[in-house]
């Protein structure tokens, strides 16, 4: 055993040498042809192939749900713009752009905007609510149309592509936003309507809403259907639709995912929401959902009508005009960036000028 043990850790230094020289070149023959997008085929100890896919192969299809309504219609031409502008640039894997209208009929942006027309739910179904046709939409589309990439950014019209954006999600590990108001611990008696005990802690159910989420498509033909009927049966639910109001189909997304057991990655850097977020800084997007006022002082007045402001819901009938005034100095950066990136599209949009003036008061 001795002279065995001798042999086997006596061996020359040139045969350690050319050991190790062997394995390196192996990881890193392994690792430039992942790299370079190779598909490598391994045999198992059965003889089975197994394909280790190239992970940087995560290219993202972008798809918003919209109405033919003008309020929807310029958010998704400001939208579409930026998608555009940003989705070439170094660091994108943003793939190819669909806009899902859920009308039932086509309108005067098919020939500008890639899009997928889709049938609302039932008349009367959505009580007003319009979101509520957003997972139906998607149902829909999921299951009539051929998707190229492998994962999906479900996006909004009034979401600005600010930089170009990576594949945030880690394979069945979707990629979202946390969103400071969706609190599922909070409403335990409520969520337990849809989520009961024996699926698990309301821990299981992440802060979030279905966009911004970067998802691989086969996982949301999963959810889908399930975010669908559980946001109708929380709208049929009057405690539930009282207490969630216009949040209700984020927290059914939400539900909907940890019945089927899917947990996101959260990622703060995903989006900024002007006002409250005052500096764009690393994010990718800006989220405008919020009215902007402010005095002349540069300083906020929410909840009162400013001397200078911007409202995306001051503009129902028709898009803002161009060339929008920018804010007074002290105002945050990040509302500064939102005006000036909705200035410069409008500029260059086609035709902005004459939806503007079509569109009659604003109200």
């Amino acid at each position: 055993m001795m002279i065995e043990r001798k042999y086997m850790f006596g061996a020359s230094p040139l045969v350690l040498v050319l050991c190790i020289g062997f394995l390196l070149a192996g990881y890193n023959l392994f690792n430039m042809l992942v790299q370079s997008g190779t598909a490598i085929m391994l045999k198992g100890i059965k003889g089975e192939e197994a394909i280790i896919q190239n992970p940087k192969n995560l290219s993202f299809h972008v798809a918003l749900t919209a109405t033919s309504t003008p309020y929807s219609q310029w958010q998704c031409r400001i939208m579409y713009y930026w998608y555009n502008r940003v989705k070439d640039m170094p660091g994108s894997e943003m793939g190819k752009f669909t806009r899902i209208l859920h009308s039932g009929s086509p309108d005067d942006l098919m020939e500008e905007i890639p899009t997928f027309v889709v049938d609302p739910l039932p008349e009367g179904l959505d009580r007003g609510y319009v979101v509520l046709n957003r997972p139906w939409a998607f149902v829909q589309w999921l299951e009539t149309t051929t998707i190229e990439e492998e994962y999906i950014l479900m996006a909004e019209p009034d979401h600005i592509f600010v930089r170009p954006l990576p594949n945030l999600s880690h394979r069945f590990h979707p990629a979202a936003f946390p969103f400071f108001y969706i609190k599922p611990v909070k409403h335990e008696n409520i969520i337990r309507k849809f989520y009961p005990k024996e699926k698990g802690p309301l821990t299981n159910i992440d802060p979030i809403g279905n966009s911004p989420v970067i998802i691989k498509k086969s996982l949301l033909k999963q959810i889908a259907p399930t975010w669908m009927n559980i946001s109708l049966r929380m709208k049929d639910d009057p405690k539930t639709d009282k207490t969630f109001g216009w949040v209700l189909e984020m927290y059914a997304y939400a539900v909907a995912s940890a019945l089927h057991g899917v947990k996101h990655s959260l990622h703060e850097n995903f989006m900024v929401q002007p006002p409250w977020d005052i500096e764009v800084g690393k994010k990718f997007m800006i989220h405008y959902t919020y009215g902007c006022d402010y005095n002349l002082k540069g300083k906020m007045t929410y909840g009162k009508i400013g001397e200078w402001r911007f409202d995306k819901r001051l503009y129902l009938k028709g898009p803002p005009p161009r060339n929008l005034s920018l804010p007074p100095p002290g105002v945050p950066e990040s509302v500064v960036r939102l005006v000036k990136m909705i200035n410069e599209a409008s500029a260059n949009i086609p035709d902005w000028d004459s939806r503007e003036k079509s569109r009659g008061n604003s109200g």
